[in-house]
This record gives structure tokens, C-alpha cells and sequence, in this order.
């Protein structure tokens, strides 16, 4: 495959996955939203990204493998490509096993009304999804880092 092809990928496809967990971070902060305002909100997100968002996940960290192993004679860029699948596998980790399991629960409430503990659940979520967030604007700095030093050479 094309390196230069491949990068663009790569980059366009894990600026993506990760400008959407951002977006979410930036735009979505559940302070002072009511129950229900909240599981609506939470509800229609899950409906929107629950498919989508993984799979775009899992190919951008298929793509940054294949980077990596296109760069594996450049230390300096081998080294961040692998440092950025390992941010990107700990985002899905994190997605799959912290933030899903209480998406799966969200999804069977009545969003006109949400159970008495709602609040802790959301917080929980909250608390996964800011540090998903900030692994993967971590993920994606070591990409591009990675893609500019293969470029160098």
C-alpha cells in the first residue's frame, strides 16, 4: 500500500474517532442536565456511535499497525506508531469494558424517567469517558509525531 495513502488514512481516520470523543468531552459535559434530559441525550449517542465508532477504532488501529511495520526501520517513528496503537488499544479496552456496559443499561431506561441512582451512573461514565478522551488526544499526538518523523527520512 502506498505509505503516503496509508498516512492520510491513518491520520483521517483516527483524527476522527478521536475528534468525536473530544466533541463528546467538549460539547456534552452532563452537569446541571436533568435525568431526563441527560438519558435522552445519552440515548441518542448511543444510537448514533454505539456500531460506528468502534469499527472506526478498530481499523485505525489496524491502519497504525501497518504503519508501524512500514516504519519499522525508523526507530524514532516505529517507536511512536506503537506507543499510539497502545493508546489507541486502551481506548477501545476502555470503551468495550467501562463506558458499554453502562451504555447497554442506559439503553433500557425510560428517558421521561430514570432510576433514583441515575446520577452515579452518569458520573462513572463521565469518569471513563474523560480519560478515554485524554489516551486518545494522547494516541493521536504520538500518530501524527510518528507520521511526521517517517516523513523526515
Amino acid at each position: 500500500m502506498n505509505r503516503s495513502f496509508l498516512g492520510f488514512a491513518n491520520l483521517l481516520l483516527a483524527a476522527l474517532v478521536i475528534g468525536t470523543t473530544f466533541g463528546i468531552w467538549l460539547g456534552y459535559d452532563p452537569v446541571g442536565l436533568s435525568g431526563p434530559a441527560w438519558v435522552e441525550q445519552q440515548q441518542h449517542a448511543i444510537a448514533a456511535l454505539n456500531t460506528s465508532l468502534p469499527a472506526l477504532g478498530a481499523a485505525t488501529i489496524a491502519l497504525t499497525l501497518v504503519s508501524a511495520v512500514q516504519a519499522r526501520g525508523e526507530r524514532r517513528a516505529f517507536a511512536l506508531l506503537i506507543g499510539a496503537i497502545g493508546c489507541f488499544v486502551i481506548v477501545a479496552l476502555l470503551t468495550r469494558l467501562a463506558n458499554q456496559p453502562i451504555n447497554a443499561v442506559v439503553m433500557t431506561w425510560p428517558s421521561a424517567q430514570p432510576p433514583p441512582d441515575w446520577g452515579a451512573l452518569r458520573d462513572r461514565w463521565w469518569h471513563w469517558h474523560e480519560l478515554r478522551t485524554a489516551v486518545g488526544v494522547g494516541g493521536l499526538a504520538l500518530l501524527i509525531a510518528g507520521h511526521l518523523a517517517a516523513q523526515r527520512r
